[in-house]
């Protein structure tokens, strides 16, 4: 099972489960545990070969990593502590993961709030993906994870999240990132799925300005889907948590429990 952590405030307090990105762990979340825990109990997960998730490495050499494997180690968690329902709040690729529980198991999520969510991978990003995909076995992994989160955070206030997605993704084997790194390049039919059906949950999108890559393909779903809303932070990137942390939990919190 993955490892995970939990913040329970009461056996009838509603729960939410934070789901972080590839490279990332649930330490991306320090920033809203503390106002999230006032309100809900709190699940944080490590998702395979994140944090402290590296028991399943001898498992994960073995098989191929797809979506529907990665979003039952979720589900297996939610089961283990016998939550039947919750709120989800990712981040980046976590809300691939999150979209993907709504199409396995609708009635477990309350509501979604989709941090730099990714819901297409645009030319320019699909090359990347692909030189990427040609150089893994040549490049440092750690170089190549460098060169996509300055293309996805280039700018100078994009330093901390930069930073801290590196610093987690030196914890990665070269193996495990690999195996991330194929699965991630290999997303866009699922992703286009997503667009095109809606689940009909309400989801709230939570975005940067800058977060070049991937907002023009979240307005344009937006607008398309029901019981959707969008909010846009000013002068902000890819990772909204940790570039805006008092104005993601207000308006998140504010979402959730209204």
């Amino acid at each position: 099972m993955l490892n995970y952590n939990t913040y329970i405030k009461s056996n009838n307090t509603p729960w939410v489960t934070f789901v972080h990105g590839a490279g990332g762990s649930s330490t991306i979340w320090y920033k809203q545990i503390k106002d999230f825990k006032k309100h809900f109990n709190v699940l944080l997960i490590d998702l395979r070969g994140h944090g402290r998730s590296k028991f399943h490495l001898t498992e994960a050499f073995k098989e191929k990593y797809t979506f529907e494997v990665i979003t039952d180690d979720i589900l297996e968690v939610l089961d283990h502590l016998k939550i039947q329902k919750s709120h989800f709040v990712g981040i980046s690729l976590g809300t691939i993961l999150i979209r993907n529980i709504a199409e396995k198991q609708p009635q477990r999520i309350d509501k979604m709030v989709m941090g730099g969510a990714v819901m297409k991978l645009n030319f320019r990003s699909q090359f990347l993906m692909k030189m990427g995909v040609l150089l893994k076995s040549v490049v440092p992994y750690i170089w190549l994870y460098k060169f996509f989160a300055f293309v996805i955070m280039p700018n100078k206030n994009h330093k901390e999240s930069r930073n801290l997605f590196v610093k987690e993704a030196k914890k990665l084997y070269q193996k495990e990132f690999i195996r991330w790194f194929k699965l991630t390049s290999e997303v866009n039919p699922l992703l286009k799925w997503f667009r095109t059906v809606d689940v009909n949950l309400p989801t709230f999108y939570v975005m940067g300005e800058e977060d070049y890559l991937f907002l023009p393909a979240v307005k344009k779903m937006v607008a398309q889907h029901k019981q959707t809303k969008l909010e846009v932070f000013q002068e902000t990137g890819h990772v909204v948590n940790i570039e805006r942390p008092e104005k993601f939990n207000q308006v998140v919190l504010a979402y959730l429990t209204t």
